[in-house]
């Protein structure tokens, strides 16, 4: 059962990961009142999943894009929806600073990563963090 939950619809203009971040350091903030992370580093791995997921949402699609949170039991669910039905498109990483990293990312950090439909077309990329 769920006990905290954050859904944030993301603006293209502006700053959008900066947004994403700020409502998510408020939703852990929540999340730790409901239950202390196991670990120093879940709260930082968390903010890193959802940096690279907008990041990626903003550069890669058209259109909105929306952040959901989700704490379940011992892990937190990072998803980013966006309107592009396009699934992601791992590469290997790059020391050029041409990119590659992220997919390497989530896969080092996230217990699970999955890329499902999304109601409008689109898609959502959920990562489930250790909590």
């Amino acid at each position: 059962m769920s006990t905290a939950v954050l859904d944030q619809p993301l603006s293209r203009t502006g700053r959008p990961c900066a947004s994403a971040r700020e409502a998510t350091r408020a939703f852990l903030a929540r999340a730790t009142r409901v239950r202390a992370p196991a670990q120093s580093a879940s709260t930082d791995n968390v903010l890193l999943v959802v940096a690279e997921l907008v990041a990626n949402a903003i550069r890669h699609t058209n259109g909105p894009c929306a952040l959901r949170l989700e704490l379940l039991g011992d892990s937190i669910d990072v998803c980013v929806a966006d309107h592009s039905p396009r699934p992601p498109e791992p590469r290997t990483p790059r020391t050029d600073g041409t990119g590659g990293w992220g997919w390497f990312l989530l896969d080092r950090l996230a217990s699970h990563v999955r890329v499902r439909p999304g109601p409008d077309g689109g898609k959502i990329v959920c990562a489930r963090l250790p909590w």
